[in-house]
């Protein structure tokens, strides 16, 4: 299935965006906006380009990564340490409804590029700023990374087994976070802008509090008990059964927290007894059960091989999956069906399936509209667009501007 289709403008067409982020966050918040129809202009450092371009694994000399990362961007090389670099960003801020940036803070106001010169330049900008800590604060100027924030935040203290040292989720999941809270902010930005009769303004993204913001309870329930939550594994403390259970040749996930799914879960495996206590009614009688209940699942899944188990509990409409790595999601028919593996076609001409789009829009669906670009190739087309002469183009490329 392939969704390189030039037709479906998307619901954000019109909004011009310039990206001047790398690696992970920044460029994530623009991929999701380019996604969905925005103008992407994505600035990179004349030679190398965004580092991603070289991470992980390469083909023909590129990331495939960069595949993902960058589709539907237009590249633009400028170098903004350099004075007429400057200047070429401000020709394009006249224009843009977005601006991204991942600095460190204080970065664009030593270019005289922060938000209130802009904001002279072009009133109605919205700015994303995405760092570790936020632009204010004791700790803005410290360097800034997503497994940092997935520490800070409160991630890290409970990705582990009880005793055993804390791991990561295994992708920059902090700065991914930090990203679809950069989206959520651009689009409310812009409606404010748009359908309020208001102006532009700054999104001030911090890393950690990206994180800290989806940890649920942890917080009120220090606060009302003094409870610091540990890690606890598969587990999800407080609330049972979910977690993960071994079979004969390997492991399943069973959410049975529901009140009736426990009931279902305790009759899929023979046992009305705990189906029809009532000490296990609600979660708050079966947490004071929770080694018994779990004990009684791991002793049935154990009997079991996966297919067998996770077959059982479909039929009996209990939330339960197998481990999927990336073979089982790549071979899988619901991701075939959602469209959510789609095969696109890359600047040097080779297949390779990519990620499709989330969400799903009714009627105006994102699309992959272009793959990733070649470093530079936009450079002339958007900077004559924004009303600079060949020859003023000719001579920033001499002089390494571009």
């Amino acid at each position: 299935m392939t969704s390189q289709s030039k037709s479906t403008l998307g619901p954000l067409a019109g909004v011009r965006v310039i990206e001047l982020g790398q690696l992970i966050a920044g460029p994530f918040c623009g991929k999701t906006l380019a996604d969905f129809g925005a103008e992407v202009i994505k600035i990179e450092p004349p030679g190398k380009g965004d580092p991603l371009r070289k991470w992980r694994l390469l083909k023909n000399g590129n990331s495939v990564w960069w595949e993902v990362q960058s589709r539907n961007k237009q590249s633009v090389t400028l170098d903004l340490t350099k004075a007429e670099g400057q200047d070429v960003l401000r020709a394009l801020v006249k224009e843009a409804d977005v601006l991204i940036e991942n600095f460190r803070p204080g970065k664009m106001e030593e270019w005289s590029l922060g938000y209130k010169d802009l904001k002279k330049i072009n009133p109605r900008l919205v700015m994303a700023r995405i760092s570790g800590y936020g632009q204010d604060g004791p700790y803005r100027d410290r360097p800034g990374f997503g497994i940092i924030a997935e520490s800070m935040g409160g991630l890290r203290y409970l990705t582990a087994e009880p005793g055993r040292v804390p791991v990561r989720v295994g992708v920059s999941i902090g700065d991914t976070l930090a990203a679809l809270h950069g989206v959520i902010g651009i689009l409310m930005a812009l409606y404010h802008r748009d359908a309020r009769g208001g102006e532009g303004q700054v999104i001030d993204i911090a890393l950690y509090e990206s994180v800290f913001n989806c940890m649920e309870s942890l917080l009120p329930e220090y606060s009302a008990f003094g409870i610091v939550r540990e890690a606890a594994g598969s587990a999800l403390p407080g609330i049972v059964p979910s977690n993960a259970y071994p079979c004969k040749d390997g492991w399943i996930l069973i959410g049975g927290n529901g009140d009736g799914i426990f009931k279902r879960l305790m009759s899929a495996m023979g046992r009305e007894d705990y189906a029809a206590s009532p000490d296990m009614a609600g979660n708050d009688g079966r947490v004071k059960r929770v080694a018994d209940i779990d004990g009684a699942i791991t002793a049935w899944t154990s009997a079991h091989d996966k297919a067998t188990a996770l077959k059982i509990l479909e039929q009996h409409d209990v939330p339960s999956g197998a481990i999927y790595s990336i073979a089982d999601i790549a071979a899988d028919q619901q991701y075939r069906a959602r469209e959510m593996i789609l095969n696109i076609t890359t600047r040097d001409g080779y297949a390779v399936d990519v990620p499709g789009i989330v969400p799903k829009l009714s009627a105006t669906p994102g699309a992959i509209r272009s793959s990733a670009p070649r470093l530079g190739e936009d450079t002339v087309a958007v900077l004559e667009k924004a009303g600079l002469k060949p020859e003023t183009i000719a001579d920033l490329r001499a002089k390494g501007v571009i």
